[in-house]
């Protein structure tokens, strides 16, 4: 999704917690680094820890930005060795589908590497097989306590996921699900030529859509804009549609608990209904693209691009999409909105479980504490107290990538967001941590120096940015989180992926103009086809989670079975 943005160092920025373990000086490649704690400390003879990896034009670039360098030798790998005695070595590396494929031969067939970084159906796949090792004694004795508070940033959910049968069978590599939350990305400078105010409701919102399609705002004289960006893919996290129908408290991609205190998937609830039927008026009435369903995140980029949409909806890091139109007319100006609601209260905005990585360690490999310790060095360098951001995660290019474990705090963005917000109000910079300072030199550099590259950065860490509308979901509870965090269950492992592509056509086919009670046919085929046993198995997991809650939680960073 949008592979070009992704590739600006956005993805690498935010701030760090309090590190436990005993600072040390700050080194160079070359030098010594002795830490004293069990997770941290070096194999008295090296070891060699093989990985597969899925490669790309992006990481292809990343390494030609680093001449002599290979994924097996590189600044992290020999800080690996260096500091830790682990030697990185690829089984087999592919690019893009064909190592989902390459993967999936070498899972079913058993042939793993001693680490394999999975998805949580593939995580129960392995352990109903017997192929992959319990781990929690691992994390518990191997990881330190400053990882153990950066992996429970998630609460004990991505702990929940890779648990089977009472046994920790993989290291989550924790998402961010409050870097889920979205807003309404809005030309300001089209709402001003038609003397319109930012939407506080979603018919606020509609208007503006139909007049940014019709009353032509760049002034041309053709009519060629269009109100919504949207993808062919309805879920996009730039140009998706989810906080769209969230506006009509429809969530079709979580569980929600429903007022009986029991679990139901959002996408046949009778909401999504609503909101569809509205995007399918819209797109009837020209303000979708009418060649959207053939258009992924970069190509419908181009519209935003060209000046042709003035309204969005993204993730914080929409800012690059919106700074692409800037870059190419510098009177456009974008602004970050909080999404609004069909009824007087405040939306909503959904929030998926955002963990879906998980690095398991093959069964009979007998050194399997070396993954948590890689986790602990990637860590630490970049967040700890002996951090280098600089050198290790962004110099300026993301150089934390070439790394085989990228773990992060999930609350990095919004922990730099208040240190640089509260560097503005009290004028004192020294809170600024080692990424928080590389964001302000950023956005110094279009406020002083009114260089385009710091644009993006201005509107998503300014005093009116993204992150402080994100701050504002925070405090008016409307941050509304999923409610299954638990590994697939067994029928989900058989019919999830067939329940979701025709929930995913079906939708589709509804905004292009198929009646709307084919989203009651679709509700039918749903239940039938398994989404009625999986709802019943999605119960189980919660009335059982709910029994044992005092026993299984993480508590103190120690996590209890």
């Amino acid at each position: 999704m949008v592979t070009a943005i992704l590739l600006i160092p956005m993805l690498a920025t935010c701030a760090s917690s309090e590190d436990t373990s005993e600072e040390q000086p700050p080194t160079t490649n070359n030098e010594e680094i002795i830490y004293n704690e069990p997770g941290l400390s070096k194999y008295d003879s090296p070891i060699t820890l093989t990985f597969v990896r899925q490669t790309g034009d992006s990481l292809d670039g990343l390494l030609e930005q680093m001449p002599g360098d290979t994924l097996e030798n590189n600044i992290w790998t020999r800080l690996y060795e260096q500091v830790l005695g682990i030697r990185i070595k690829y089984e087999w590396t592919a690019k893009g589908d064909l190592y989902n494929e390459k993967l999936g031969v070498a899972l079913a067939a058993g042939n793993l590497p001693d680490v394999v970084r999975v998805n949580a159906q593939q995580l129960r796949q392995l352990s109903n097989a017997g192929l992959i090792q319990d781990l929690t004694r691992v994390y518990n004795d191997y990881a330190t306590p400053f990882t153990k508070e950066v992996l429970s940033q998630e609460g004990s959910a991505p702990f929940e996921s890779a648990t089977v049968d009472g046994k920790l069978m993989g290291i989550p590599e924790t998402g961010s699900s409050i870097e889920g939350a979205q807003f309404i990305w809005i030309r300001t400078d089209w709402l001003d030529q038609l003397g319109l105010e930012p939407p506080h409701t979603m018919d606020d919102l509609l208007e503006i859509s139909k007049a940014f399609t019709h009353k032509d705002p760049d002034r041309n004289g053709v009519n060629d804009t269009f109100g919504l960006a949207i993808t062919q893919y309805l879920w996009d996290p730039i140009m998706g549609m989810t906080d769209f129908v969230a506006g009509y408290d429809a969530y079709p991609n979580i569980w929600l608990e429903k007022p009986s205190g029991q679990l139901a998937y959002g996408a046949v609830q009778a909401e999504v209904r609503s909101a569809l039927n509205v995007l399918r008026e819209m797109y009837k009435d020209g303000q979708l693209d009418p060649e959207f369903m053939f258009k992924d995140g970069n190509k419908a980029n181009e519209l935003i691009a060209s000046g042709k949409v003035g309204m969005f909806y993204g993730e914080q890091w929409a800012s690059f999409a919106a700074q692409s139109s800037y870059s190419k007319n510098k009177n456009a100006r974008w602004q970050a909105y909080p999404i609004v609601s069909n009824s007087d209260g405040l939306a909503k905005v959904p929030l998926r479980f955002s963990t879906d990585q998980f690095l398991a360690v093959r069964k009979g490999y007998e050194h399997p504490e070396a993954i948590m310790k890689l986790f602990n060095l990637h860590l630490e360098k970049n967040w700890g107290k002996t951090a280098q951001y600089e050198t290790y995660y962004s110099n300026p290019y993301p150089v934390w990538q070439i790394s085989p474990v990228t773990p992060y705090p999930a609350l990095k963005n919004l922990n730099a967001y208040y240190q640089l917000e509260a560097a503005r109000v009290t004028g004192d910079k020294t809170v600024l941590k080692d990424e928080a300072r590389a964001i302000q030199k950023n956005i110094d550099l279009y406020l002083y120096n009114n260089n385009i590259t710091g644009w993006g950065w201005e509107h998503t860490y300014g005093p009116t940015g993204a992150f402080s509308i994100l701050d504002r979901y925070k405090k008016n509870n409307q941050l509304l989180y999923e409610s299954f965090v638990g590994p697939p269950t067994d029928t989900m492992l058989e019919k999830w992926s067939l329940l979701e592509d025709m929930k995913n056509d079906t939708f589709v086919n509804i905004v292009l103009g198929r009646p709307i009670t084919d989203f009651d046919r679709f509700v039918e085929e749903w239940n039938r086809l398994g989404g009625a046993k999986i709802t019943m198995e999605v119960n189980q997991w919660y009335t059982n989670k709910r029994e044992r809650a005092r026993q299984e939680s993480l508590v103190d960073g120690v996590f209890r079975f």
